[in-house]
């Protein structure tokens, strides 16, 4: 297990309380897990996802990540609709773990409230809220 001094987060992305992110990208939001869910988690070996098309609540489950260790549920950092899924993890579930921000990405939607981004917290709140569990 990582120190949080070790974490790798990104400052130009957003976090939520169940430790998914999500990064702006032009009219549309990337969404994953960070580095200390999948740090907390162990080997991903499995991750479901939605369908594209699927519309989802800001706090709605959207899919679960399948580790060595347990099935953990995903829940939206903010509401949208599902524009895009990376079929990647479909057959190599093990780039959540080694690229959480890149290659490991798992949705992207057209958010319905672009405004909940500003919701959600930086790095440094996000360290804060770490700190405390």
């Amino acid at each position: 297990m990582k120190e949080l001094h070790e974490l790798n987060l990104p400052e130009d992305i957003r976090y939520a309380k169940d430790h998914e992110w999500a990064r702006k990208d032009d009219d549309s939001f990337t969404i994953g897990i960070d580095d200390y869910a999948q740090d907390q988690l162990g080997d991903i070996v499995f991750v479901e996802l939605p369908e594209v098309g699927t519309t989802l609540e800001q706090g709605e489950e959207f899919g679960t990540v399948e580790s060595v260790k347990a099935v953990s549920e995903l829940y939206m950092p903010l509401g949208g609709e599902v524009v895009a899924v990376n079929q990647e993890l479909e057959d190599s579930p093990e780039l959540v773990n080694n690229d959480p921000y890149g290659k490991g990405w798992m949705i992207k939607i057209k958010a319905g409230d672009p405004s909940q981004f500003d919701g959600l917290m930086d790095k440094s709140a996000y360290l804060e809220m770490l700190k405390g569990l």
